[in-house]
């Protein structure tokens, strides 16, 4: 059972009602082939988009259930316009480009559902006017750009080893004098070291980490089970290899887990953690596994680090010894585009690559 999936489920049962009908209508459309993650954050949109009518007095609306289709078809093209300036006015770290384009996009796929797809009784689209057909929606993050933001923010080959051996050996000396710090580092080191080994072996994503279960791992053939993002089917986990260096790292942690963290029978868990007032281990949270290796990567010198970027640095270090496919295949990307980011972050060192190789 995919944990993250169960949670946003619910989460977007408890929020459907307050949305107009025929987001329902849209949502329940959408069900078989998006993920409920992916539909919560369309639910999202949607609430910001119609408070933002209601406040603006493009709707008589009190509540957002009674926007009205009536009220969307009628928009015009300068409400959509000062829509965008008002989402660019926030933060950026709340509503960068990139954001902002996925807010319109949902909006966009919502209006296209109900004047193409959706009828009403007498077989007339739901909406007769479309104003998201006019808005021209730009790509952002092209692998060229993001590549460039990524350079010098990831771990280099040698980094890697040294990154670990600071988890496993020099955050403890850095906290000597630092009675709490010490206690939960010798409490959870062989489990963070675990964690983070196996990110840098295998590129997994934290939603992925947190879901693993003890049974999904296996040794033997140094094979994870995981349930990958953007695929719906809950009875299929997908294979992922990690490599022979995370091996000892996991049988280190294995061998501690139900000791250390008091592990119910029950817990399935494969990564554990103490809450506090506790006395039972329980599955680690996204948030806590982020916030681990923050915490480490700050005291390391590199505090822009994060589960995402280990990631990164596992597969660039990954595309330099295999081609774009399999790296696709390992990081789990639905489009190739996407493993382009490695082809450009490894122009420059892609011909040492290859004499290092024939060295060997």
């Amino acid at each position: 059972m995919n944990i993250i999936k169960v949670k946003d489920r619910q989460e977007l049962e408890r929020r459907m009602p307050s949305m107009p009908w025929y987001v329902e209508q849209f949502i329940q459309y959408k069900l078989p082939d998006l993920s409920p993650s992916t539909l919560l954050e369309y639910i999202r949109d949607y609430e910001t988009f119609f408070h933002w009518l209601m406040a603006e007095g493009l709707s008589q609306a009190t509540s957002v259930k009674d926007v009205s289709l009536t009220e969307l078809e009628q928009l015009r093209m300068e409400a959509i316009d000062g829509y965008r300036l008002y989402l660019s006015t926030f933060k950026e770290e709340r509503n960068s480009r990139t954001t902002i384009t996925r807010k319109l996009s949902s909006l966009r796929s919502l209006f296209h559902y109900l004047s193409q797809i959706a009828e009403d009784e007498h077989f007339y689209p739901l909406l007769k006017r479309n104003v998201m057909a006019k808005v021209a929606i730009k790509r952002t993050h092209k692998p060229k750009d993001t590549a460039a933001k990524l350079e010098g923010k990831l771990l280099q080959e040698h980094e890697i080893d040294e990154f670990l051996h600071y988890v496993r050996v020099d955050y403890g000396k850095d906290m000597a004098r630092n009675k709490q710090a010490m206690y939960s580092y010798q409490l959870n080191v062989v489990r963070d070291s675990c964690i983070i080994s196996l990110i840098l072996h295998s590129g997994l994503r934290v939603s992925e980490l947190v879901n693993l279960n003890v049974d999904d791992i296996d040794l033997k053939k140094k094979l994870c089970y995981v349930f990958r993002k953007g695929k719906n089917d809950e009875t299929f986990k997908t294979p992922v290899y990690f490599r022979q260096a995370a091996v000892d790292d996991l049988k280190q942690y294995l061998e501690l887990r139900d000791t250390s963290y008091r592990a119910p029978k029950k817990e399935k868990a494969m990564f554990l953690a103490i809450a506090n007032g506790k006395n039972e281990g329980s599955r680690m949270t996204k948030r806590a596994i982020q916030a681990m290796v923050i915490k480490y990567a700050t005291h390391f010198g590199k505090p822009y680090l994060s589960v995402h970027k280990l990631r990164h640095s596992f597969a660039t270090d990954y595309y330099l010894r295999n081609d774009i496919y399999k790296t696709q295949e390992q990081l789990g990307h639905a489009s190739p585009d996407t493993t382009q980011i490695y082809a450009h972050l490894t122009d420059k060192t892609m011909a040492e690559a290859i004499d290092r190789t024939q060295e060997n």
